[in-house]
């Protein structure tokens, strides 16, 4: 049982490392699309995945229904990560990719946060301690002043780890629950290809044949992401993988200066040092505290 459960981990980090490239790679893929509405990217990016989905499902045989007394936490899950998209995609197209990235990256935290709401988990004084350590990082990413031109998209990137946050939680209770991974893809997918379909109609903006393969890349690239991270929440908890989510953060950067020379300032490298260290702290002690419960129980 132990091996089994030791294997379930390293492919949920095989998995999360996975799927912070296939992030990166969308990012990047969303900001060479230039400029078109955030619910327009939104759309062709989810409409991408929804056809991976279906596909996924209609080759392994899987039923198309989602299981019993789900639905409501399928809702819950798209609605959510669909708020969290547009409002990710807004600050890539108006700061560094390094910045939207780790702003969106603030959504381990606000796992934390949602578990001790829907899961019903503890939360330590250490826990305490990092997650407000986390949101002083990043206000250094942010710099909230009035005379930063950036505030509001950052704002929106935040905004975007939150939703992002909350619906990986729903993703880890549908797991739980017993729910198929190509499922809540296919719904989440659906779901949001629905709500933005509206916004598509009423404000289209004509697009070249460059944009059209850029925001189709970037649902290819998404679908990778989506699935991989759901594998990986469905195979071990947030608290022993997430750290490894913050690898996107260096695939994000090297992108960044590649593709568009971008050199973020001295205050968003700070801020990243301090995310990414409480990150780390939570992950060690998570673990730690893990081994002394195992410790425990074998006396």
């Amino acid at each position: 049982m132990k091996n089994k459960k030791l294997s379930n981990k390293n492919k949920a980090v095989l998995f999360i490392i996975i799927s912070a490239f296939c992030f990166a790679l969308m990012n990047l893929f969303v900001r060479l699309s230039g400029d078109l509405p955030s619910f327009q990217k939104s759309f062709f990016r989810n409409f991408v995945a929804m056809f991976f989905a279906a596909l996924m499902m209609l080759k392994n045989r899987q039923s198309f229904r989602w299981k019993k007394g789900n639905l409501k936490y399928l809702f819950m899950r798209s609605l959510a990560g669909t708020v969290g998209i547009v409002c990710n995609f807004y600050a890539i197209d108006h700061i560094p990719l390094s910045d939207a990235s780790i702003l969106n990256k603030m959504s381990p935290f606000f796992v934390i946060i949602f578990s001790i709401i829907i899961l019903k988990e503890r939360l330590t004084l250490f826990q305490g301690a990092v997650v407000f350590g986390a949101f002083i990082g990043a206000m250094f990413v942010i710099k909230p002043s009035f005379s930063n031109v950036d505030v509001l998209p950052s704002a929106l990137g935040l905004m975007g780890g939150m939703f992002a946050g909350f619906a990986y939680t729903i993703v880890r209770l549908l797991g739980k629950r017993n729910e198929n991974g190509a499922m809540i893809v296919l719904f989440f997918s659906a779901f949001s290809c629905l709500t933005m379909l509206p916004f598509l109609i009423f404000d289209f903006h004509p697009m070249s044949l460059y944009q059209l393969i850029m925001l189709l890349c970037a649902g290819l690239a998404a679908s990778g992401g989506q699935f991989s991270i759901t594998a990986a929440y469905c195979n071990a908890p947030a608290r022993e993988i997430s750290v490894y989510d913050y690898s996107q953060i260096i695939f994000a950067t090297l992108l960044g200066i590649i593709f568009f020379g971008e050199l973020t300032d001295i205050y968003s490298f700070i801020g990243y040092a301090i995310i990414i260290l409480m990150a780390v702290a939570m992950f060690i002690y998570n673990n730690s505290s893990k081994s002394e419960s195992f410790r425990l129980e074998k006396k």
